[in-house]
C-alpha cells in the first residue's frame, strides 16, 4: 500500500509551506491539493489556486508526488492545462500526477455551466480524450463538440524523456460505467471518492461496487491489473480516517482487501471536515504505515 495525504488549499503559503514540507518529512508517497474555484465543503474559507500551490510545493520538497485532487474542464481547457501540467512536472522534477475528473456542481454553476449530467460526462470523455494526445504528441489538431485545437505544439516536450509511453500520470476519478471504462481505457490510474452514504458499511458497499466494475472493465479489454493504480479517497465515508489510529488501519485494510494501490487521507483541521488532530497523525505515521507499506 501506498499513502497520499491532502492539503486543502485555504491557507496562506507562510502556513501551508510548513505542511507540505512536513508532508515529505512523515513519509507520505504523495499529497495533494484540491483544485476547485470553490470547494462546497467549505464554500465560504479562503481558498487558493492548484497551480500556484503545487509549484511553490515543488520548489519546498524533493521526494513526494505531487497532484491534483482533481483538475476538470469546469475551470480548464485542455490545451491551457497541458501548459500548467508540463510546467509542474518540469518544476518537481518529474513528480506532478495529473488528477482529473468531471467537476463538482458548484464550480460548474459559479462558472456559468448549464450543462446537464449527460453532456458533462461527455465533455469529460472529450477533455480526456484531447489532453491525452496533447501529452503524447506534438502538432495536435482537435475539432470536437467541446473543444477545438488547431496545431497546437507541445514543445519543450509533451513527454518526459521523449519517451511517448512516460508521458505525465492521468489519474482519472470515476464512479460510473462510463468513466470507469474512460479510466481503464486511456488512464494510468483510477481514482474513487465512494459516493454519498449515511453509514460507513454502505459507503464501503458502494466502494466495492465501484471496484469490481474496474475488475471487469480490466478484464474487457485484457488490460493487465497489476500495472493499473488504485487510489481511494478515504475520508468520504461518513467517519474521518483519522479519528482514530485503529479507525485509520481498519480503513486501510479494507481497502486492500478490494484491490487498492493507495489511500488517501487529508490533514486535520479543529473544525469540520476533516476535524482531527496531529496527535492521530503521528500516531498512524509511526504505527500504522511501516506495516502496510509497499516495499520498494
Amino acid at each position: 500500500m501506498r499513502f497520499g495525504l491532502a492539503i486543502l488549499p485555504e491557507h496562506s503559503w507562510r502556513a501551508a509551506e510548513p505542511m507540505w514540507r512536513e508532508a515529505e518529512q512523515l513519509g507520505f508517497d504523495h499529497a495533494w491539493t484540491f483544485d476547485h474555484v470553490v470547494w462546497g465543503g467549505l464554500p465560504d474559507s479562503p481558498w487558493f489556486g492548484a497551480v500556484p500551490t503545487l509549484a511553490a510545493a515543488a520548489a519546498v520538497t524533493e521526494r513526494i508526488g505531487l497532484g491534483t485532487f482533481v483538475s476538470s474542464p469546469n475551470n480548464h481547457h485542455p490545451v491551457q492545462l497541458m501548459r500548467e501540467v508540463l510546467s509542474l512536472d518540469d518544476i518537481s522534477g518529474g513528480r506532478f500526477l495529473l488528477g482529473i475528473g468531471t467537476g463538482g456542481d458548484l464550480d460548474a454553476r459559479i462558472m456559468g455551466d448549464d450543462l446537464p449530467l449527460r453532456d458533462r460526462v461527455a465533455r469529460f470523455h472529450e477533455f480526456t480524450d484531447l489532453l491525452d494526445r496533447l501529452l503524447t504528441h506534438d502538432h495536435v489538431d482537435a475539432e470536437g463538440r467541446f473543444y477545438a485545437a488547431r496545431d497546437v505544439r507541445t514543445l519543450p516536450g509533451p513527454v518526459r524523456g521523449g519517451d511517448t509511453g512516460n508521458r505525465v500520470p492521468l489519474v482519472i476519478a470515476a464512479n460510473g460505467p462510463k468513466a470507469i471504462r474512460l479510466a481503464v481505457d486511456r488512464g494510468d490510474a483510477w481514482m474513487t471518492y465512494g459516493g454519498s452514504a449515511d453509514t460507513d458499511e454502505d459507503w464501503w458497499r458502494l466502494v466495492a461496487g465501484h471496484a469490481r466494475r474496474v475488475d471487469d472493465a480490466l478484464e474487457a479489454t485484457g488490460r493487465d491489473g497489476s500495472t493499473f493504480a488504485r487510489y481511494l479517497n478515504l475520508d468520504s465515508a461518513p467517519t474521518f480516517s483519522l479519528t482514530s489510529p485503529a479507525a485509520f488501519e481498519h480503513a486501510v485494510g479494507r481497502a486492500h482487501d478490494l484491490g487498492f494501490t493507495d489511500v488517501i487521507t487529508h490533514w486535520p483541521r479543529p473544525t469540520d471536515p476533516y476535524r482531527g488532530t496531529r496527535d492521530v497523525l503521528d500516531a498512524v505515521v509511526a504505527d500504522v504505515l511501516p506495516r502496510w507499506r509497499t516495499p520498494a
